[in-house]
């Protein structure tokens, strides 16, 4: 996901980025349209049509580069799906529809090489409590895989700092009720 691809809320997601880096960084998006989850979900099941053709071909035809290639792009496709598995699942009702990019491999599969989860990342307006509850589970969908990247950490600072701001509030809130009038007084 470019840095182009900011989101005009504050609707961060979790993302992954190209084969070439070691983990899987996020960047903010927009969450996806139901369009876009069906066309991404039939991309999917393409893709896997083609790698499972693919497998039966047995690499055929390949030069010992491309197998390093293919390798290489199996091997980051079941990290992307694994790490955008796992903010999705733990996100709840607060987590987006996955949405993945791919590369075309030498064997003419398409494998994840990127992806996002958006996450809801809102206070509950007028409820600091449901506030707190909700940047919980947030602050966990973000860390919750494996290897967190940079932008997962920055969602859950930014979950942590709402869950902060909630509990001012609910502790300024109780405060004022205490300066209250009292039926023993």
């Amino acid at each position: 996901m470019s840095p182009s691809q900011q989101p005009a809320s504050s609707n961060p997601s979790v993302t992954g980025e190209k084969a070439t880096e070691a983990d899987t960084r996020s960047s903010p998006a927009v969450g996806q349209s139901s369009e876009n989850n069906s066309a991404n979900r039939a991309t999917e099941q393409s893709s896997e049509r083609e790698r499972n053709s693919g497998q039966q071909s047995g690499g055929q035809n390949l030069t010992p580069e491309q197998l390093k290639e293919l390798t290489e792009l199996k091997a980051r496709d079941r990290e992307v799906r694994a790490h955008e598995a796992a903010h999705q699942s733990t996100g709840g009702q607060h987590a987006g529809s996955m949405s993945l990019t791919y590369e075309r491999g030498p064997d003419g599969a398409q494998y994840a090489v990127g992806g996002e989860v958006p996450i809801d990342v809102s206070p509950v307006a007028g409820d600091p409590q449901a506030t707190i509850e909700k940047m919980r589970v947030v602050r966990s969908a973000a860390m919750a895989p494996a290897q967190p990247s940079s932008q997962d950490r920055a969602v859950a600072a930014q979950a942590m700092q709402t869950m902060l701001q909630a509990q001012a509030e609910m502790a300024s809130g109780e405060s004022q009720d205490d300066n209250g009038l009292s039926v023993f007084a």
